[in-house]
């Protein structure tokens, strides 16, 4: 940290009033004590037009917003309907509350951190930041790997599948808040750091230092809470949409052999459920996919100096990352049935759609819940 230190002597100089010093750099309004974790890259860019904080910070507040009531809506209503407090179900939850914790510590800092045009908060805080949201991006990861699992071991599996438990399903999520923890602090430690991001107003990992030793943990990293997680999930719902279609093969033609239009029986409407269900993890695995995505390609392009990172390219990973944390609750709330049903009636301001979740839940039963019942029965 003392070379760091000694490496950015020149910048301080010029802060503390040395000649050429007006407002040239991306960089000119960072804190003094902020300045050692700066990277010399970002010193090659002006800065940045005000109008960009301020829209980021808008964004960032919107996003903020809507993740607190969709996800806080969610835990809510999983929590407190009986019918929703399945095993299946608490992965969900535990899916919000990751959603939930991102924008809780995360939104408000950059919100403050945008108004003033750069990160205000100190070293300590821009560390702390930085590992909490990593941490539950990555517990936010691997609980829509477990969802996945849990959709292949109902619908692919079937009657050969062990039933999920709500003592499993608990330890599965102890599990992914211990491996997150595990992988977060480890920059911390010294493998890796916590640092500024190109726009200033936020942190993140180092992805532009030049230590192979801190860059190997970008790239195991990313293995264990990107491509690994991303292959779990292509994997599950590769077989999961082949049953289910392989299945409505069936049924049309045993429907065709029987000269009937269709076999509404239960089993049908059992398969109608899990073809959702299915239809709801894939869409959930995309918007994730687009989420982090953009966030990779920023990191590897800085390790593997592929690409000139500029300070607001920066922004767009920031952004479609913490999006992520809205999509989730709004997917549930469009396509869950029974969610839907209690949610009008706990909260019917928030209630979206007709009396077709009501009637829905009642023949074909929640997306998520009632294919777990089927298999038990």
């Amino acid at each position: 940290m003392a070379t760091s230190f000694l490496a950015m002597e020149p910048q301080i100089s010029a802060r503390l009033g040395g000649p050429g010093f007006s407002n040239q750099t991306v960089v000119d309004m960072v804190p003094i004590e902020m300045l050692p974790w700066v990277d010399p890259h970002w010193y090659q860019f002006p800065p940045m037009n005000p109008l960009w904080h301020g829209i980021l910070g808008f964004v960032i507040g919107v996003l903020g917003v809507m993740s607190y009531i969709g996800n806080g809506v969610v835990i809510y209503i999983f929590s407190t309907t009986k019918s929703l407090r399945t095993p299946s179900n608490l992965l969900v939850v535990n899916l919000a509350m990751s959603d939930f914790g991102i924008m809780i510590f995360m939104c408000p800092f950059m919100v403050i951190s945008c108004y003033y045009e750069t990160w205000v908060f100190g070293p300590l805080m821009c560390q702390i930041y930085g590992m909490t949201g990593s941490l539950f991006g990555c517990s936010s990861i691997w609980s829509m790997v477990l969802i996945a699992l849990d959709r292949y071991n109902v619908i692919v599996k079937g009657i050969a599948g062990t039933p999920l438990s709500n003592k499993k399903a608990a330890l599965w999520c102890f599990l992914v808040w211990v491996h997150a923890a595990a992988w977060t602090i480890l920059p911390m430690f010294g493998w890796n750091r916590y640092v500024p991001e190109g726009n200033m107003t936020a942190c993140g990992t180092d992805y532009l230092t030049k230590d192979w030793f801190s860059r190997s943990y970008i790239l195991v990293y990313s293995c264990f809470c990107y491509w690994f997680p991303l292959f779990i999930m292509i994997y599950s719902y590769f077989f999961i949409v082949q049953a289910v279609t392989a299945h409505e093969k069936q049924m049309r033609e045993q429907a065709k052999k029987m000269n009937v239009a269709s076999l509404r029986t239960a089993d049908a409407k059992k398969t109608s459920t899990e073809c959702k269900l299915a239809k709801i993890g894939l869409t959930i695995t995309s918007l994730w996919f687009v989420a982090w995505t953009p966030y990779l390609i920023i990191n590897y392009a800085g390790i593997f100096e592929s690409y000139t990172i500029t300070p607001l390219f920066t922004i767009w990973g920031s952004v479609f990352a913490k999006a992520n944390a809205v999509y989730n609750p709004i997917v549930y709330g469009i396509s869950h049935p029974r969610y839907r049903a209690a949610l009008k009636e706990k909260l019917p301001i928030l209630a979206c759609g007709g009396d077709d979740g009501a009637s829905e839940t009642n023949s074909a039963a929640s997306v998520t819940t009632d294919v777990s019942t089927a298999v038990d029965a």
